[in-house]
């Protein structure tokens, strides 16, 4: 009995261990720029990311999470403050959240308060891409105790980089570099290097760890071994109908690409999309270099995974919409898994309709914390246990339009996509008004919204009550730098 004392005791102190280590789980929060869905997990046929795959194998996959307005800063400071951007009156790229809402708790901030040590490693608020890379961009510093701003040879090599539309910034246009060198020496290389540095530092103590890539936001920049993961000869653009703009309002087209593919050739564009992917795999490898840290140093089973991208992405839909900032499908949805220790529905998939608002008090719920101010959203832990649980769900996305040569005055558009519907309004419809039906149209041919009949309309008016409720449609009355929009 005395030889087994020892272990009995160890056993005993080991369960409190754990125990103690579940009350205060760590959060790795991953945040990807400008990732569509482009992913093998999410069915992208041409995608190669075995990574990612894993993780959503062992986490939660949610296959319709939408965000709250497809441009980056608003939409990573609505996910942090867990408001709406109507709430924090952020629609443009220079206006900071804490000018409204000056006394919001952000995300991090939540955990910092509470015991976490909370590091940004790279992109987590807005930075303008790549002008902004190795420094602290648009940061929130109440948000952290550390911040890291690598800085990689992709910034060294921006004269390198190719400009398929030389009239604008490689930050805005189609561009890209195949980049010599590994992985480690470019800039979200070297965030996966640091991210993994200070896991393996504070592995004794709680940690919220913000860790945001740059890719695959333009320019595409990657190691030319992942270029050749993609032989030009198997890209291939999006189909669409002949006419398939005849039915969409002026407004619903981006005004940074009024006509389509930027009057850009059909090669030019395959060799985009080969560039994207490139990211999108140099991307999944450095996330698998993450996941491998939290193995290796044993941190897996008391590590919240939370991987993400600020918004979808436009690659040549609707006869050549690219990037973001539209209301339809591509750029209103985006991917999000959790993996979190334990819960029973790791390794299955929800698709439920669920939205960004909703992450930050699913990782409170997570961590049993109590948030300081009333959120947008509700917590998805009761899917993260059963991701077929009821789930009444609906998501609401915006998007304000400049004034330009198209449009008068600005125009804010509002969307809500239910399981079976996208309801878009523009300007409170004056501008322009969206349905389509995603039992019959998933890729959102025929809007018909342009002639409704009286089952149209019923669904119509039924769902621009919902809307309202959540998303004006007003032009707001705080400053916007219409340019920045």
């Amino acid at each position: 009995m005395r030889t087994l004392l020892p272990k009995t005791i160890l056993c005993a102190l080991c369960a409190l261990s754990a125990q103690l280590g579940a009350a205060k789980p760590n959060v790795l929060f991953i945040a990807v720029d400008d990732l569509a869905p482009s992913l093998a997990c999410y069915g992208d046929l041409v995608a190669k990311t075995p990574h990612i795959d894993r993780l959503a194998a062992s986490g939660v996959r949610f296959d319709r999470a939408y965000n709250q307005l497809p441009l980056c800063n608003p939409t990573r400071a609505s996910v942090m403050t867990g408001l709406r951007p109507d709430q924090i009156k952020v629609y443009d790229l220079d206006r900071h959240f804490r000018e409204e809402v000056p006394e919001v708790v952000t995300l991090s901030q939540q955990f910092k308060n509470k015991g976490w040590f909370t590091a940004r490693v790279g992109k987590i608020y807005h930075y303008n891409v790549p002008a902004s890379i190795g420094t602290d961009g648009f940061d929130d510093p109440p948000s952290w105790q550390k911040t890291i701003n690598p800085k990689g040879r992709d910034k060294a090599e921006e004269d390198l980089i190719f400009n398929a539309e030389p009239h604008r910034k490689i930050s805005a246009a189609l561009s890209w570099l195949a980049a010599d060198g590994a992985d480690e020496e470019q800039t979200d290389g070297m965030i996966a290097t640091e991210a993994i540095n200070l896991m393996a530092q504070r592995k004794d103590e709680p940690f919220f760890l913000g860790v945001g890539f740059f890719r695959p936001h333009t320019p595409y920049v990657a190691p030319r071994k992942y270029f050749d993961l993609y032989p030009l000869e198997d890209m291939r653009l999006p189909y669409a109908p002949k006419g398939d703009r005849d039915d969409i309002p002026t407004a619903a087209f981006a005004h940074n690409c009024p006509v389509p593919n930027y009057g850009l050739d059909e090669l030019t564009c395959r060799k985009a999309l080969q560039a994207y992917y490139a990211c999108v795999s140099f991307i999944d490898a450095q996330v698998g270099r993450l996941l491998a840290a939290l193995e290796r140093l044993g941190l897996a089973e008391e590590t919240i995974v939370v991987f993400w991208s600020d918004h979808g992405y436009h690659l040549g839909e609707h006869n050549g919409i690219w990037q973001k900032r539209t209301l339809f499908e591509q750029s209103s949805r985006s991917p999000l898994i959790i993996r979190a220790p334990g819960v029973k529905g790791n390794g299955t998939a929800s698709r439920r309709v669920v939205e960004f608002v909703d992450i930050y008090p699913t990782v409170m719920e997570l961590a049993k914390l109590k948030a300081k101010h009333r959120l947008a959203g509700r917590s998805l832990v009761p899917l993260l246990k059963d991701p077929l649980a009821k789930w009444d769900g609906h998501a609401i996305t915006q998007i304000l339009r400049p004034a330009d040569k198209r449009l008068a005055t600005p125009v804010m558009g509002c969307s809500i996509r239910t399981d079976r519907w996208r309801f878009t309004e523009w300007a409170e419809g004056r501008s322009g008004t969206e349905l389509y039906d995603h039992y019959s149209d998933p890729m959102e041919f025929h809007n018909l919204a342009l002639k409704p009949d009286p089952a149209a309309t019923s669904v119509i008016t039924r769902l621009r009550a919902i809307l309202r409720t959540k998303a004006s449609g007003k032009t707001p009355p705080t400053p916007f730098n219409q340019p920045r929009l």
